[in-house]
């Protein structure tokens, strides 16, 4: 199963900065200390990385050695799946020759690229014993079933995230690697922030905006009631979307938050009174 991503970069994402996470990671960068983003789905940690990821080698921050590599992000979604050969690389059979395929932190090992590990608990126990040589002053990448020791490129940055409100014990981040990383915390933006956020994302004027960005912190209060995981901003966006292609806001907000964060009725119900304050019927 495919679980990664390249990006060339050739357009710069568009990324607000809420804090210090901007000087922070660029710091990090260059004393190449691996990064850790910690925060709730849907706030914003994989754009942010997109966007640090076009600065350095595409963009202000970039210089010849780095904008030579042609897709300086690797992007790795993990699974309970994903095991450490997944993302070292595999022999695979080619007709009637065997070849050795790179897999993705390999790949960023070896290019100077960013690799991106999201949602890393979720990821085999094997997988993230793996990158802790990568974490420290030896930066290096053992490939087992080459017999190889690979150093890393003087441009590889190994990033993870995880949400840490989501998880369980069981898969929580293990001291032994949370303790090799910098770690950035994020959050959902204020009102006001996620109000451009959702204006410069779906085109839809400044006071839808403001409205869905206020029904997002009503329903994010509702956590204290027993509804863990809130709404991110990415279903504000994908509901104010909708909205920009004439769909009445109850019926977008239902179908791109309502029944998409949740299939219990009285969670559904809760978040459908709250829509029904914010935008009632006409």
């Amino acid at each position: 199963m495919k679980s990664e991503e390249s990006y060339a970069l050739r357009e710069e994402p568009y990324y607000l900065p809420l804090g210090d996470e901007v000087a922070l990671f660029l710091a990090a960068y260059e004393e190449r200390l691996p990064v850790l983003l910690k925060g709730p789905t849907g706030c914003g940690k994989t754009r942010f990385v997109e966007h640090m990821a076009y600065q350095l080698y595409r963009g202000g921050y970039s210089n010849e050695a780095r904008n030579g590599v042609e897709n300086p992000l690797l992007t790795v979604a993990c699974h309970e799946d994903l095991s450490a050969t997944d993302l070292v690389g595999r022999y695979l059979l080619q007709g009637d020759e065997t070849v050795w395929q790179d897999g993705p932190l390999t790949r960023s090992v070896k290019e100077g690229a960013i690799c991106y590990l999201d949602e890393i608990v979720e990821a085999r126990k094997d997988s993230t014993v793996l990158i802790h040589s990568l974490t420290d002053h030896r930066r290096i990448l053992p490939v087992e079933k080459r017999d190889l020791i690979l150093e890393a490129h003087e441009n590889f940055l190994l990033v993870i995230s995880y949400n840490p409100g989501y998880q369980n014990v069981l898969k929580d981040l293990k001291p032994s690697t949370r303790q090799r990383f910098i770690a950035i915390d994020f959050d959902y933006p204020s009102e006001e922030e996620e109000s451009e956020i959702i204006v410069h994302e779906s085109g839809v004027n400044l006071p839808i905006a403001r409205d869905l960005s206020l029904l997002g912190a009503r329903i994010r209060n509702l956590r204290q009631h027993g509804f863990d995981e809130g709404v991110s901003t990415r279903l504000l966006v994908y509901a104010a979307q909708l909205i920009a292609r004439e769909v009445h806001p109850v019926k977008a907000c239902d179908a791109a938050i309502c029944r998409a964060v949740t299939d219990d009725t009285e969670v559904q119900r809760a978040i459908a009174e709250l829509v029904s304050t914010v935008f009632p019927a006409d």
